[in-house]
């Protein structure tokens, strides 16, 4: 808003003293606007048939006059029907005219149709917005009214609309003039007559009108006429609730009368109804014959084919021309209209609203009507209904959804077939759709639709309680209370009509119209009946089915035709209408007073196995209705009344013949004779088991509860026919129940025979004839003879009678042999009992042998068949007269009664054992050799030998001497160990001795921990084989024997094997492998040869002793190692303890006994001594002296000057490694610096005896200068914290004094020193200053910067710092130092921090002046202790905290310094040091991919990765630490992942990225592009293509390269060995140019044949192998690094590292087989002497330019 502006005031003067001015209407404009709203057709004689109602006319007249025809001339002829047609289709409308014989206009009527919008104020008529009468503008320009006395006539002036009113001839008529707006309009005729004629007919519904009629011209088109009955008031129920919800509106009473419309129309609408005008027609069928359709057209137009009878009728009426078409037609349609008298009830707030916005009140009292047809109303109007009457009464009477009229037809439906009027909606302006926006008409609206609701529910109960007197009248009704079919069939159609009435349809467009109508219908009365088999019945009692339920008439059920009507699937849906449930059966059969007939108890047994096969119900729903089901047969004597919850089996005639006595627990077969297998499960009957059967028999009988008809004992027809039932069922029962129907069987006399009933054990069958007197069975039909055979029927005689009367004294005697072949022509025959009998019993004898009796009877199992083997065994063999077949019928039955034809293993070897003891070697052998002989065909291969206790093997060193399988064995090299051998001859027969080839591997660790090797030799074989068995040998194995005194160690070091040495044995954990060197005298080491290594390595042997050891070693005997090794090996292992201080550092045991052993080198400096040697003697006198001690007696030398002071006082720790002056720190040994006491005497500090200092301000200035340039080169670690250039600035100044004195003293001693210095250093408070004399010496102001910048200096530093204050800064630079450079850097660095510093002061300002406004804003008390909180909250912001330089200088690198290996530094050796190199920048790396060539000339060509095309890794965090074994994990995937490259080709795409990891370091991986060209020994060649494109053949190269591929195949066929690697899993490349040296594709290793050739051939051509290998070994190894690793990063270096120490032991045995005899100097600088302090180089260095990778040089030999 304007400020300053008081428009209240403004609006004041405007209105006393403003311009005064009317708004004007563009009134065509609004009319159109108007207009534009009334979309349906025949708006305009809508509003004027409705205000014709409103002025209570009966009849209204509507003609069109017309205009002739200007271009097609009048007919001549007389036919009034061609006149007609030519009016209708030639003629232009020339006027509407509209009359009403209604009241007469009075003034208010005139007033309001000249003003717009003004209403009707009568709350009785629909007319409200007063717009409607405007709508014969769309007619009209002129319309004219003429009513009673006086006549109104509208014109327009431009675009505004006059009246003219004037006086006319009296008349009790109302008359609408409408000229026609077009001139030309058409006629209505063919669809639009027949719209016109369905929209008057649908007038006629609610409207207060008798008749309309339709004149077009003379010609009377239409006359309609309608016809009410008198009303019948209708009987609301006194249940029902007659308010609506919100209590606005009540239904006082319902009347209903009945409607007759009747509409009369010439036959020429029936013309046009369906035919266009006769041009179009003749258009049509002229096009229509030239059309490809024509053929189809006359199939069409074929009458009767596919027709409906209304069909038919159409196309009658759209292709014949009526005769007369002025003749009348006549139908007549009824309906019936229930008028509701609704009185309301509207508070004032509602009323004052509906008064605004209607411009009337609401009315007190109004009505709601109902209109639909009932069935019999349909069937009149339906009678003879011709096509046009279908058409025009379809809007009287709806057939699917009816509408909402308000006067006239909305587009609102009502959700059911049915009209409602409602005049009192308010209606939107269009009157097409009712107003539920505004809220007090949307209150007003929805009390109407509920009370619309009301009515619909009277209306239906109306309905239902005519239908129920209907069915009253019906016998069965009122005899059974019944409905039967008959009755139903004819109520039904009346039933469905109604229900399809009340479908309760969604309503549109506003959906929520139907709700509130649906709603009020279900709420306002609780009484809600449906039709059912029972007559019309509560709701609540009804159910709904689909199956038949004549088993239960009492229950209503709804009939099945209904089910598909809306109103009975809402109903369902909303579960107020419910299926049948079981409950409901059970609860009838429950309480019903009569039993169920036999019919009825099938019905309900398969109504119950429907729902069971539907899974709709389960055994609890069936259960209870069985056990709720009684029913009476009367059709048996006595009656039978069957309770089905007694029943629980069915019977099933498939196995029990239904006409057999069965149980009373089962139910009778005709009752479940239609159920199926699944049904009778599925309702818990079980089948009748024919076992369960007999048993009840066998049990009644035994109770007497049978007749002796039913008794199976003395009926022997019963007997057969349950016989042949069981037989039936034999063959499907299982074992048990055929056991146990045997046993119910076995003691009942069931079985017919000739003596009468038996016992079926003492029955034979009719075949056997031995014995006339024997109890035959007489015959039973279908009874199979196995089932007999089952029961007992014997077949053979019992064995006890053929022993009785064949073999007793009074018959003729049979022998075995009779016996056996009697027993085997019948053995089929012979029961289970009786075999085995003759199983047990002794009854054959045996060969008669030494004391073996002749008459002894044996058991058929305990001898053996005829035969020389076993006779010579001494086994009892069968004694048998004849030849003995072993083919025949009897030797068969002899092996099925037990004869045996071979021993059991346990008896041969008892016989070998027993042989053996008696030296009964020939009998030994022969058993053994059966043994073996037959150990396939007897099955011996397959006995559990090796388990046998008993000793019968055969073993070498005695004749006779036997073991036991388990002790012996085949290996000869077990000898050693103790074991004895299986005797040689036999070793072939070994696994089927059960003997083994070793034995179990704990055994060997029992016998050689027990009995260890007493020589070299012993120890040789012993361990040899031990290492054979190396696989089985386990981590528990080796944790016992590591710790087992097992390993002899002579006395003496050359000791012989024989007598007189002296063996001590020791674990193989303390012993170490090899002849030791150096070491040989301080630790126990062994050499067994190359195979008992292995075990002993496995064991935890060594080849040499790991850094821990020595260390232990160390403390332990530390005078013995200096003095066998001297002072520089001692020293060498004591920096090589120093660089692996990181892997033992953890282990306080030894830490502790370092701090506390004399194990410590150090040196103390002696007075001088008469010897010459320049060696002894230091240059300023004295000798140095090396003691051992403990660390806390040794200093460290942390400052120069103060230990030549105390040189001859102190035993200071060596000096050549940083190293190991940091683990002498670690073990405790204190700095000297700690150890002495300054105190500086100064001359000249005051101000006035202070000196001139522009030489202090001069060297200060130099001091500020040259820190930037000395400690650019300085890592973060050597620095003193938070001390750099910038730091210097502030906190150092350099002061002139006059003269120095230092007095020097050591802590705890007398000793003292005073000496005059020219320069020193001291502290004043936080600062530091530097003084120095007029003749200062640089060096000491050097000493005294250093030890103010650097953690501990070194003589280095402080020399490297005196040439930087001393030198000019052009020396500096032409020295190589870029001093620009470093001091912008530094500039930089000191405007950002100064600019850091300026943005602090500006916050610290900011916060200073918030606090010091919040202070004058709170005067209160506490306000101080809030800003002493402020002010820390801002003390991080204060000055004085400034960031030390940036990380980020250019060409800054941290070197960090890594430990060396044990023995040679592996580091130096393989070239695993660069990481203390600079490494190249990734924009030093950016030109690998473009400048080959040139890099190739001044760098080394690199190694590639994995795969050169592959992406970086994404990880961007450090490596974690690796554990050893996680290491060692590393290294064995490394190797065992390799692999040989399979394809003919290769190919990737180059890349360059950076490793994060590493920061500075980046990864080049050039392209690669080979092709297969052959093989070098079992190594694949490749050509690079380029190659290939250049000429160059395979076959030229492979020829011309022949023999130096050969040298190259033979030095990675070492590396394969040194590794372990398959050959072919090592390539061979070559390329022309280019910087791979090797790469790595897929796990195949790659390596460059150019480089070999161009470094290695000469030398390998010369004899020298050595230092190749070793090159190429260094190089498979990364390669095989890049197996787990692709980057040059932290975890790659770890295992490159890792692969190669572990395989030093290899390396070295192939350096040392391929090294030459004799050492020969090869010429040029690659094989020159390297210097003492690092490996030999070979010219040119071939490396990869990444520090990790890069390889320094040869290997030390």
């Amino acid at each position: 808003m304007v400020a300053g502006v008081d428009h209240n005031a403004l609006r004041a003067q405007a209105v006393e003293v403003g311009d005064d001015r009317a708004v004007t209407v563009n009134k065509r404009s609004l009319i159109d606007k108007q207009l534009s709203r009334y979309s349906r057709p025949w708006s305009t004689l809508r509003e004027l048939i409705q205000n014709a109602a409103d002025a209570a006319a009966s009849r209204v007249v509507i003609k069109i006059e017309t205009n002739p025809s200007t271009r097609v001339p009048t007919p001549q002829s007389d036919d009034p029907s061609a006149r007609l047609k030519h009016v209708l289709h030639n003629h232009t409308i020339s006027q509407w005219v509209i009359e009403n014989n209604g009241h007469v206009f009075g003034p208010q009527d005139w007033a309001r149709l000249q003003e717009i919008s003004s209403g009707n104020p009568d709350e009785d008529k629909i007319g409200a917005f007063g717009v409607g009468f405007y709508s014969v503008f769309s007619i009209s320009e002129r319309p004219y009214i003429s009513s009673g006395s006086e006549a109104l006539e509208f014109y327009w002036k431009d675009n505004d609309l006059r009246t003219k009113r004037f006086r006319s001839p009296q008349t009790t008529e109302t008359v609408f003039q409408l000229p026609a707006r077009d001139a030309g309009s058409s006629v209505p005729h063919g669809q639009e007559l027949s719209s016109l004629c369905e929209f008057l007919t649908g007038s006629m519904t609610f409207i207060k009108l008798q008749s309309i009629e339709l004149f077009i011209d003379d010609w009377r088109m239409l006359r309609l006429t309608k016809s009410i009955a008198d009303a019948v008031n209708l009987q609301v129920p006194t249940d029902f609730i007659r308010s609506t919800s919100d209590k606005l509106m009540r239904v006082s009473q319902v009347a209903q009368q009945a409607v007759q419309l009747e509409a009369e129309w010439m036959k020429a609408l029936e013309s046009t109804s369906s035919l266009r005008s006769g041009r179009d027609i003749n258009a049509t069928l002229e096009s229509t014959t030239k059309s490809v359709f024509s053929f189809f057209k006359r199939k069409l137009d074929a009458p009767g084919q596919n027709m409906t009878k209304r069909e038919q009728d159409e196309k009658l009426a759209a292709n014949a021309i009526v005769q007369d078409m002025t003749a009348t037609s006549k139908h007549k349609a009824f309906f019936h209209i229930n008028k509701a008298s609704i009185s309301t009830n509207v508070n004032r707030e509602l009323s004052a609203e509906f008064l605004r916005l209607r411009k009337k009140s609401p009315p007190k009292a109004t009505t709601v009507s109902f209109l639909a047809q009932s069935y019999d109303e349909q069937a009149a109007s339906s009678l003879n209904e011709p096509v046009v009457a279908s058409k025009l009464f379809k809007s009287v009477v709806p057939e699917n959804q009816g509408h909402i009229y308000i006067g006239f037809t909305t587009s609102q439906t009502t959700g059911l077939a049915a009209h409602l009027e409602i005049p009192a909606l308010v209606p939107t302006v269009e009157r097409e759709q009712l107003d539920l926006n505004s809220k007090h008409i949307k209150e007003w609206n929805t009390e109407l639709l509920r009370a619309a609701g009301i009515l619909s529910r009277i209306s239906w109960t109306s309905a239902t309680t005519d239908l129920q007197a209907k069915l009253s009248r019906y016998p069965g009704m009122t005899e059974r209370k019944v409905l039967g079919p008959h009755e139903l069939q004819e109520v039904l159609p009346a039933v469905k009509w109604l229900y399809a009435s009340f479908d309760w349809s969604s309503t549109t467009p506003l959906s929520n119209v139907g709700s509130y109508i649906q709603n009020a219908f279900w709420n306002c009365g609780k009484d809600f009946s449906l039709i059912s088999s029972r007559g019309f019945v509560p709701l609540d009692n009804v159910r709904v089915s689909s199956d038949d339920l004549s088993f239960i008439e009492e229950l209503p059920t709804l009939p099945e035709p209904l089910l598909q009507y809306g109103l009975i699937k809402r109903l369902r849906a909303g579960d107020v209408l419910s299926d049948v449930q079981i409950e409901d059966i059970v609860t009838i059969l429950e309480k019903s007073k009569k039993t169920r007939t036999p019919v009825q108890l099938q019905q309900i047994l398969i109504y119950l196995a429907m729902k069971a096969r539907a899974k709709t119900i389960g055994q609890r729903e069936i259960r209870s209705v069985l056990d709720a089901t009684v029913a009476t047969d009367e059709e048996v004597v006595p009656t039978q009344i069957i309770a089905l919850n007694e029943m629980k089996e069915h019977i099933n005639p498939d196995k029990i013949p239904p006409d057999m006595p069965v149980p009373p627990s089962t139910i009778p077969f005709k009752y479940t004779k239609k159920l199926s297998r699944f049904d009778t499960d599925a309702l818990g009957f079980l089948e009748l088991d024919p076992l369960k059967w007999l048993q009840w028999l066998v049990n009644s009988k035994a109770n007497g509860q049978l007749t002796s008809e039913q008794n199976i004992e003395t009926n022997p027809t019963l007997a057969g026919n349950v016989l042949r039932a069981l037989a039936k069922n034999w063959s499907g029962m299982s074992q048990d129940s055929k056991t146990r129907m045997t046993a119910l069987l076995e003691n009942q006399r069931i079985i017919p025979t000739k003596q009468g009933m038996k016992k079926p054990s003492e029955t034979y069958f009719a075949s056997v004839k031995l014995f006339a007197d024997l109890p035959v069975i007489l015959p039973l039909g279908n009874v199979k003879e196995g089932f007999l055979t089952a029961l007992g029927v014997r077949k053979t005689l019992e064995i006890g009678v053929v022993f009785d009367r064949l073999m007793s004294g009074s018959s003729q005697q049979w022998s075995h042999v009779d016996l056996i072949k009697y027993l085997a022509s019948v053995w089929e025959d012979v029961p289970t009992r009786d075999r085995e009998r003759l199983k047990s019993t002794p009854m054959c004898p045996a060969e008669p042998l030494e004391g073996r009796s002749s008459e002894q009877r044996y058991r058929i199992s305990e001898l053996y068949e005829p035969g020389d083997s076993l006779r010579r065994l001494g086994l009892p063999i069968l004694q048998w007269p004849s030849n003995y077949n072993a083919q025949s019928k009897e030797a068969k039955l002899l092996g099925i009664l037990g004869l045996r034809d071979a021993p059991p293993y346990t008896d041969l070897v008892n016989i070998i054992a027993t042989a053996g003891q008696s030296a009964n070697h020939t009998l030994r052998e022969f058993a053994l050799k059966y043994f073996i002989e037959n150990s396939q065909s007897k099955g011996y291969n397959t006995a559990p030998v090796a388990s046998v206790k008993i000793p019968f093997v055969p073993v070498q060193g005695s004749e006779g001497k036997l073991s036991v399988p388990a002790n012996c064995f085949t290996n000869e090299r077990v000898a050693a160990l103790g074991f004895e051998l299986l005797r040689a001859d036999l070793h072939k027969y070994s696994v089927l001795l059960g003997v083994q080839a070793d034995p179990p591997i704990d055994r060997c660790i029992q016998k050689l921990t027990k009995k260890p090797p007493g020589s070299k030799r012993q120890a040789r074989e012993m361990f040899g084989y031990m290492t054979s068995r190396i696989g089985v040998i386990t981590n528990q194995h080796v944790e016992v024997l590591g710790s087992a005194n097992i390993v002899p160690i002579t006395t003496l070091k050359n000791a012989l094997e024989d007598e007189g040495s002296q063996i001590r044995h020791l674990p193989p954990r303390m012993c170490f492998l090899g002849d030791g060197g150096d070491l040989a005298s301080l630790c126990d080491f062994v050499d067994f040869g190359k195979e008992a290594e292995m075990f002993l390595l496995r064991c935890g042997s060594r080849h040499e002793p790991t850094i821990s050891d020595l260390a232990l070693l160390l403390t332990q005997q530390p005078a013995k190692l200096l003095h066998r090794l001297g002072v520089d090996r001692y020293l060498e292992i004591l920096i090589k303890v120093a660089h692996m201080w990181d892997s033992f550092k953890k282990d306080r045991s030894l830490i502790e006994k370092m701090q506390q052993a004399p194990f410590l080198l150090a040196t103390k400096i002696e007075a001088p001594s008469e010897s010459n040697d320049p060696e002894e003697n230091d240059e300023k006198g004295g000798s140095k002296q090396w003691h051992l001690a403990k660390a806390r007696d040794v200093v460290i030398v942390d400052e120069i000057g103060n230990y030549n002071l105390f040189k001859n006082n102190v035993l200071a720790a060596p000096q050549q490694d940083e190293m190991l002056e940091d683990m002498y720190a670690q073990l405790g040994v204190p700095g000297l610096s700690s150890l002495v006491e300054e105190r500086q005497q100064i001359s000249g500090l005051g101000p006035d005896t202070r000196p001139n200092q522009r030489t202090a301000l001069h060297l200060q200035s130099i001091i500020r200068e040259r820190a930037r340039l000395f400690l650019y080169d300085y890592s973060k670690e050597s620095l003193h914290p938070n001390r750099d250039s910038k730091w210097l600035e502030k906190s150092l100044t350099v002061q002139t004094v006059r003269s120095i004195v230092i007095k020097t003293s050591m802590k705890g001693t007398d000793i003292k020193h005073i000496q005059e210095k020219t320069a020193t250093l001291r502290q004043e408070s936080k600062n530091w200053v530097i003084c120095i004399t007029e003749k200062y010496n640089m060096a000491q102001v050097s000493r005294a910067l250093a030890r103010l910048l650097l953690v501990r200096p070194k003589p280095r530093d402080w020399m490297v710092l005196t040439e930087f204050l001393r030198s000019e800064l052009s020396g500096l630079q032409e020295a190589g130092i870029n001093v620009e450079r470093i001091l912008r850097q530094k500039e930089k660095e000191a405007r950002v921090a100064e600019e850091r510093h300026q943005r602090q002061l500006e916050q610290e300002q900011r916060a200073r002046d918030e606090l010091e406004a919040l202070q004058r804003e709170m005067n209160i008390h506490g306000v101080q202790d809030r800003d002493k909180n402020i002010e820390e909250e801002t003390q991080d912001l204060m000055p004085g905290n400034f960031p030390g330089p940036s990380d980020g200088m250019e060409n800054e690198t941290e070197y960090k310094h890594e430990p060396e290996g044990l023995f040679g530094g592996f580091k130096k050796m393989f070239g695993l040091d660069s990481a203390r190199k600079p490494q190249p920048t990734l924009s030093d790396c950016e030109g690998l991919a473009h400048d080959d060539d040139a890099y190739a000339t001044e760098h080394e060509p690199p190694y590639s990765d994995m795969e050169p095309n592959e992406q970086p890794s994404s990880n961007k965090s450090p490596a974690p630490p690796m554990t050893p074994q996680r290491l060692h994990d590393l290294t064995r995937k490394a190797l065992q992942t390799t692999r040989p490259h399979t394809s003919s080709t290769l190919r990737s795409e180059p890349s360059v990225h950076k490793v994060e990891e590493m920061h500075t370091t980046c990864d080049a991986k050039p392209g690669m592009n080979v092709t297969y060209t052959g093989s070098a020994s079992h190594h694949r060649v490749f050509l690079d293509n380029e190659v290939l494109q250049t000429g160059t053949t395979a076959s030229d190269f492979m020829t011309a390269n022949r023999t130096g591929l050969a040298h190259f195949a033979s030095v990675l066929h070492d590396c394969a060995t040194i590794y372990n690697l398959p050959p072919s899993s090592l390539q061979i490349f070559y390329d022309a140019s280019g910087t791979t040296m090797a790469f790595n594709q897929h796990q195949s290793l790659f390596f460059n044949y150019r480089y070999f050739k161009q470094d290695h051939l000469a030398m390998l051509e010369a004899g020298d192998k050595d230092l190749p290998v070793r090159h190429w070994a260094t190089t498979t190894a990364h390669e095989l690094a890049h197996n787990i690793e692709a980057d040059h990063n932290v975890r790659f270096q770890n295992v490159w590292q890792a692969l190669i120490e572990t395989h030093i032991p290899n390396i070295a045995e192939v350096a040392r087989r391929v090294r030459p005899v004799t050492a020969t100097q090869t010429t040029g600088p690659a094989r020159q002497a390297a210097p003492p302090s690092g490996p030999p180089r070979p010219n040119p260095p071939r490396a990869p330019p990444s520090g990790t990778a890069a390889f320094k040089g040869a290997f030390k030999r």
